[in-house]
């Protein structure tokens, strides 16, 4: 009896790691919104660092947080690196292109919880109204990242914090035009 129930927890985890073999080994969580003030204004927010934690949907969640900044600010070889709680981790961010109004590609690396690197592009687009802007992550899974995709959707749990920091760049970015407009009347 025992000799079968370990063959069947045998053939139930071969047949989970082949499925888990079978599993995409990249991933792209992309996510866009509108923001009404000109692409160069909403392009400062992103490409200093050093404007982030007004708006990031991660600066917040530990209050705590060391941060380091070094190299160029807004331009390409600027990074920001942090250390902080089990909820934002450990990592570092280096802007690897930077076109002012257009795009800002980072290099993403996670320390903790768990090492990984990822590429992430903002870019700015013209719009009638403002700036369509659009934060986009592409990565690639090992075997424990596609064992955990199994159960967690990369899309869902990074898109809600992508919408959640959009949402808080527009709001930081809006205020800071009205002030100037206002002025200029």
């Amino acid at each position: 009896m025992l000799k079968k129930l370990l063959l069947a927890v045998v053939v139930v985890l071969a047949l989970f790691a082949v499925f888990v073999a079978t599993r995409p080994s990249s991933y792209r969580v992309s996510r866009a919104q509108a923001i009404a003030a000109p692409p160069s204004s909403v392009y400062g927010f992103v490409a200093d660092f050093h404007q982030w934690e007004k708006w990031s949907p991660w600066a917040k969640l530990d209050p705590a947080m060391k941060t380091t900044y070094a190299g160029p600010v807004a331009a390409a070889g600027s990074s920001y690196a942090w250390t902080g709680n089990d909820k934002v981790g450990e990592g570092r961010m280096t802007i690897v292109e930077a076109k002012p109004g257009e795009r800002v590609r980072i290099r993403l690396e996670f320390i903790k919880p768990f090492a990984s690197t990822n590429s992430t592009e903002f870019e700015f687009t013209p719009k009638a109204a403002g700036t369509q802007v659009t934060w986009t992550m592409v990565g690639q899974n090992g075997f424990v990242g596609k064992a955990f995709s199994v159960f967690m959707d990369m899309d869902k749990m990074i898109g809600n914090d992508f919408d959640k920091g959009l949402s808080q760049l527009k709001a930081v970015a809006e205020a800071e035009k009205a002030p100037a407009a206002a002025a200029a009347r």
